[in-house]
């Protein structure tokens, strides 16, 4: 306890000091944090991916479509439990800027796959039972202000025409990580409309979702389907849902690679100012460190005395700047919209954050202790005054 409280009159010796250090503490642990949350949520989609569900996709290329006819087909492979289909529609809400996720989709076999997405019985009722019915995500809707019963006017652009969509559900996640940033509606009420405008674009889908009944199983019955559809004027390429997600992330994956390089970057920046002041420190106390080792203190004590003090400053800094990460994530999140659609501060990056607190303050210690540890006596005393 005694020695705690030297430890903490130390720290507090050069309050400026003290105070200008732990600020920069603060915003290079809370930088690191925020830097490493983006990351997070640039791998959601994939993190979130279930490990029974494979993505069936044109093989030359996912702008690719393949015919409506194979999900009976898919249906038919050893393992396989259930089958849906999804396009991307890509429709205009009033201004091009509001960009967010919209499918059309299988709708019940879809809704199964994904046992995550929350829907109240009578909403996804009301949904099943409505051809231009939609469901949006929590999210989606608080952003947008969407109610069930509103009408939601899309342009299509992928699908030309003006497309409305009535709002009969919204759902939640069953988890934090779950992404309530989307619109999914009817591919039925599309198909019948691009049969009487664009009839060679009728019957054809993005992707088959493919429920399988043991994760373990996922390369075989990826195999399986594969085969069933080679030579054909559409061959596939099934994969697990994570690998599908995982696909659309490495096209970005430079831009990944440079953020994390920033974020340690920021560490190695303020571990250096830190290994500084404590430096400055160390040297302004030679003569009462010798003082210290005339009366017997032995370099154990010295060694507490300046690890302590390192540690007490990372560990302030550390605990500031993770507390206004959780404020900021939230508020960030919201202004991002469905740009992330999930964005939260992660177990995981808080373990980080304390770590490299750790790590800067026994990095900033190690010069300043070995110099005083080294000290001679009478070299040290002649330093007072």
């Amino acid at each position: 306890m005694y020695s705690l409280r030297l430890i903490f009159k130390n720290a507090m010796r050069h309050k400026l000091r003290t105070g200008l250090t732990v600020l920069g503490l603060v915003v290079a642990i809370f930088s690191f944090g925020l830097l490493q949350t983006v990351v997070d949520a640039w791998y959601a989609g994939s993190e979130g991916a279930s490990n029974t569900t494979l993505v069936t996709r044109n093989k030359t290329s996912l702008v690719f479509p393949l015919p409506l006819s194979y999900q009976a087909r898919i249906r038919a492979v050893p393992g396989v439990t259930g089958v849906g289909y999804a396009n991307w529609f890509q429709g205009i809400y009033k201004d091009p800027k509001n960009f967010f996720a919209q499918f059309a989709v299988s709708g019940e076999s879809y809704l199964n796959i994904y046992p995550d997405y929350l829907l109240p019985a009578d909403q996804r009722a009301a949904f099943l039972h409505d051809r231009k019915g939609c469901i949006v995500g929590r999210k989606l809707a608080d952003q947008y202000g969407f109610k069930v019963g509103d009408t939601i006017p899309l342009k299509g652009t992928i699908y030309p025409g003006n497309w409305e969509l009535v709002v009969r559900g919204i759902y939640d996640g069953r988890q934090s990580s779950t992404n309530t940033a989307t619109l999914f509606f009817h591919w039925d009420y599309v198909n019948e409309t691009i049969k009487k405008i664009i009839p060679r674009r009728a019957n054809q889908i993005g992707v088959y979702v493919v429920q399988i009944n043991q994760p373990e199983n996922a390369a075989a019955i990826s195999a399986a389907v594969d085969r069933e559809f080679a030579n054909s004027l559409a061959e596939t390429l099934t994969e697990t849902e994570k690998a599908f997600q995982l696909s659309f992330v490495s096209m970005s994956e430079a831009i990944v690679v440079a953020i994390r390089v920033v974020s340690f970057v920021v560490i190695i920046i303020i571990a250096a100012v830190m290994a500084n002041t404590m430096a400055m420190s160390a040297r302004e106390r030679l003569g009462e460190y010798a003082t210290l080792k005339a009366l017997g203190f032995g370099p154990g004590f010295l060694s507490l005395m300046i690890f302590g003090e390192s540690m007490l400053l990372a560990l302030v800094g550390a605990a500031i700047g993770i507390a206004l990460l959780f404020p900021f994530a939230v508020f960030l999140g919201k202004v991002m919209g469905t740009m992330f659609p999930v964005f939260q501060v992660s177990q995981l990056t808080v373990l980080l954050q304390v770590a490299a607190a750790l790590v800067i303050g026994a990095v900033a210690a190690i010069a300043p202790t070995i110099r005083a540890v080294r000290i001679n006596i009478v070299d040290g005393l002649r330093s007072i005054g």
